[in-house]
């Protein structure tokens, strides 16, 4: 009796993973249907929606002293050196949208876009437990984008990094500015320079 010849098994088929980046649209999709909400805490980088840290007293309180301290010097008459956007997105390009804590727009950007690495004369992070993300992983977009200047300000080691020059995905220029310094904005001549320890200091 012959033994009958079988097939050998069809090899199984793998599912392969594949990740596609978002884009911003799609990303505004999400909050438009509900999956994102307001009390999400998160931003759009490189296509990925990254969890933001959560907002502790420390960091509220020196963008609201950032926020007084540039208001009281952009607003004194009634054409503004600048305008300022406090913790509001910026559309670095279709996969990006990051919502740093303050930003310097140029008085006559857009009102009816989100503003763009053009529109913007200075971008600011407070860090108090983000600061190495905000450097390794957000400096370099930033400056690929073309941010003219980036103040990143860490409260743990209460300094303020001052990047111009953006070149090669970094900036040229990196300084430390410390309590006791002063910072001007570069492309901001007439701005009256801000004191790091306003920035820093509860009482200022």
């Amino acid at each position: 009796m012959s033994t009958p010849v079988t097939s050998p098994p069809e090899p199984s088929r793998r599912l392969t993973r594949r990740e596609r980046p978002f884009t911003a649209e799609e990303y505004h999709a999400l909050a438009e249907a509900g999956i994102l909400t307001e009390d999400d805490r998160v931003e759009l980088l490189d296509g990925r929606i990254i969890a933001m840290s959560p907002i502790g007293a420390k960091h509220l309180h020196c963008v609201n002293r950032l926020n007084e301290l540039f208001a009281r010097r952009v607003y004194r008459s009634e054409k503004p050196l600048a305008r300022i956007s406090v913790q509001n997105p910026v559309r670095l390009s279709p996969h990006s949208e990051p919502e740093p804590d303050l930003v310097l727009l140029r008085p006559d950007a857009p009102q009816d876009r989100t503003p763009i690495p053009d529109d913007v004369l200075l971008l600011v992070e407070v860090a108090d437990t983000s600061a190495d993300f905000d450097r390794a992983e957000k400096r370099p977009r930033y400056a690929a984008a073309g941010i003219a200047e980036y103040w990143l300000v860490d409260l743990q080691a209460e300094t303020v990094e001052v990047a111009r020059t953006p070149e090669n995905n970094d900036y040229a220029e990196i300084t430390t500015a410390k309590p006791g310094d002063m910072l001007t904005v570069a492309v901001l001549p007439d701005l009256d320079a801000l004191p790091v320890d306003a920035i820093l200091a509860a009482h200022a």
